[in-house]
Parts: C-alpha cells; structure tokens; sequence
C-alpha cells in the first residue's frame, strides 16, 4: 500500500500550534485536524526551540542562534578579508 505524504503550509501548522496551546487533549485536536498527534507534537517543539524561524518551507534551513551566529562570523570574516586585500593593494599604489 502507498502513502501519499501530504504537505501542511507554514500558516496551518502555526494555526494548529496555537490550537494546541489552549486545548488539553492533543489526541483529541490531532484528529480534529487530520493529523498525527506524533506530528503535533513534533510541531510544538519545532515552533517553541525556533520560534519565528520554525517552520522556512522547502529549500529554506530552520537555524538554531548558534548555527545564526556562526553564519554571521563566516560573513564577517569574508568581509574583513576583502577589506584587508583592498588596503594592501591600496599601500601598494
């Protein structure tokens, strides 16, 4: 038997997040919304460990600030190497 993996948009899974945080039964919401309650679950902690990051869609990586703060120190650093290069060639003149 083949199962058809569905996709949930950015906006119901932040709908069903919020849901989930005034309601007590999530079994009970899972079915509700036609969902595991496995995937409810895993979606909560997504949106609580990344919180407006969680949930990028296709191609987008979800980062944790660690993985942000490095991301911007690579960038720094890029830069600083430019501007050392153009001083050099700048002193050279």
């Amino acid at each position: 038997m083949i199962k058809v993996r569905r996709k949930y948009d950015r906006i119901f899974k932040e709908r069903a997040v919020e849901l989930s945080k005034n309601r007590k039964n999530l079994s009970e919401l899972a079915r509700e919304l036609g969902i595991s309650a496995a995937q409810l679950y895993k979606w909560r902690k997504e949106s609580e460990e990344f919180g407006s990051g969680s949930f990028p869609g296709n191609g987008n990586m979800k980062q944790t600030p660690e993985q942000e703060r490095i991301s911007f120190l690579e960038k720094k650093l890029k830069d600083s190497e430019l501007e050392l290069e153009i001083l050099k060639k700048a002193i050279g003149i």
